[in-house]
């Protein structure tokens, strides 16, 4: 009996040590840290930069599981074929079936992008490259660059660049490029495994997948001069698109609500400001803004008058181009107090709304105070380059004052955020101008500084501008 009581305790103290106390849940195991691996290549067949390849296809294997993500998009071949190869994700491995006819002595480049990734967390892998030759060795060529839109000096990532061996003007709209790379967020981009020579260089948008030019309203890029492979210094393509046009600020934004539902027998004529909550901007003009435009309108029907119902005479009021603002033109004495009165029969619309009773409209200037002063301070400042800056804010301009001397100082300046832009005006109209790729004509170039300026409110605020830093 002894014996058995001490088996019996024995076992149960044995479970009760594996399975923890009785209180306690059982605990899984953990699975670890999560994979943040990207699948890695294990081999390749034939062999990555393998010479006098004449094979069609071409194998590659990892270490895990992969899919193809979008391939017909995210893989690019260099030179490009005239039928893409077929790419195939199974398992642990990529299969190429090549479906074009080689050429001799050619060094081919299969960029897969972020198209490889692993099944299980979706790890890409990134910048990836296969490369081969038909011929003896690998050609080394290499041309790098930033694209640059003309007409605001940002970038845009949907552009491509070609090269092209012909240099007959026609040929960017008419052949196929002999080779294409994409551009990073940045801009740039990267050509590899060039053969030695000169090529014709153009950044486009491809909207199409044609990677041709055949539109007016299609982004071009050029260069005066072929480049050659492997060539030290970096290009700069400014794109541009023959009838773009700058957006010009000339009334501060008139913020627009949504509009009210309206019965048919509804003929009121509604118009809104740009007052900031009441308040009049002492820089800027008064709008009042219709959805439609406006017809006709009777400026005697229209009292301006001070705080005490003083009618003010000193004022213009103007349609403007899109006929659907009235701009009222003014200067604004700080932290005044002013009335505006529509009367009946004011303003109509060209679906014949018209004011149909008399309002009155009481608002109130800004202080100095909400505004900052600003100190522009230029440094390598070449009258010859005939350089302009722009300030934008909300994509409008704030200011657009030519360099012709290396300080300039505004004691009001609306507050907020600003980009700065300097624009290189060569012919000298105080405007950017487009170019013409048939004619040979470079567009103007406007080249944007990366920090952003901010003006603060009863600020002094400075500003100094190395116009080395804008390369032109």
């Amino acid at each position: 009996m002894k014996v058995w009581s001490f088996l019996s305790f024995f076992i149960s103290l044995s479970v009760w040590l594996i399975s923890g106390s009785g209180c306690g849940q059982p605990i899984p195991p953990t699975g670890g840290p999560r994979d943040s691996l990207p699948p890695l290549i294990t081999g390749a067949e034939p062999a990555d930069s393998s010479l006098n390849f004449n094979g069609n296809k071409i194998t590659l294997t990892f270490n895990e599981y992969i899919t193809l993500d979008n391939p017909f998009e995210k893989i690019t071949y260099s030179p490009l074929p005239k039928i893409n190869p077929q790419v195939e994700g199974k398992l642990k491995t990529v299969i190429i079936k090549i479906k074009d006819t080689l050429e001799p002595n050619t060094t081919y480049s299969i960029d897969f992008g972020e198209s490889i990734t692993d099944i299980n967390e979706n790890n890409k892998l990134r910048d990836f490259r296969y490369v081969f030759s038909t011929g003896p060795r690998i050609d080394s060529g290499v041309l790098t660059g930033r694209v640059y839109l003309a007409e605001n000096g940002k970038t845009d990532s949907t552009l491509i660049v070609v090269l092209h061996k012909n240099g007959y003007d026609s040929a960017v709209a008419k052949e196929k490029p002999r080779y294409a790379a994409k551009l990073n967020k940045d801009g740039d981009f990267t050509f590899r495994y060039l053969a030695p020579g000169e090529y014709y260089i153009f950044a486009l948008n491809d909207e199409g997948g044609q990677k041709t030019y055949n539109q007016e309203s299609q982004y071009i890029g050029f260069l005066d001069k072929p480049v050659s492979a492997n060539q030290n210094e970096k290009i700069v393509l400014y794109a541009f698109t023959e009838k773009a046009e700058i957006k010009k600020g000339s009334t501060s934004p008139v913020t627009q609500p949504p509009a009210a539902t309206k019965s048919k027998d509804d003929k009121r004529l509604r118009l809104i400001t740009n007052l900031d909550g009441g308040r009049q901007d002492i820089l800027g003009n008064l709008v009042l803004k219709s959805e439609t435009k406006l017809a006709s309108f009777d400026s005697a029907k229209l009292i301006f008058t001070d705080e005490a119902y003083k009618p003010i005479t000193a004022y213009t009021i103007r349609r403007d181009s899109t006929l659907k603002q009235l701009i009222l033109t003014y200067t604004w004495t700080e932290n005044s107090k002013y009335n505006l009165i529509i009367q009946k029969d004011f303003a109509k619309d060209s679906a014949g709304n018209f004011t149909t009773r008399t309002d009155t409209l009481p608002f109130q200037a800004k202080k100095e105070s909400d505004y900052g002063s600003l100190d522009i301070k230029l440094l390598n400042l070449d009258s010859t380059q005939h350089p302009i800056l722009l300030l934008y804010r909300d994509e409008q301009i704030e200011l657009q004052q030519p360099l012709e001397s290396n300080r300039y100082k505004y004691r009001l300046f609306k507050p907020g955020e600003y980009e700065v832009r300097i624009l290189f005006d060569k012919n000298q109209n105080r405007k950017w101008d487009t170019g013409n790729y048939w004619k040979k004509l470079q567009p103007e170039k406007i080249v944007a500084r990366k920090q952003k300026l901010t003006i603060r409110s009863n600020w002094d605020n400075e500003l100094e501008i190395n116009l080395l830093d804008f390369g032109n």
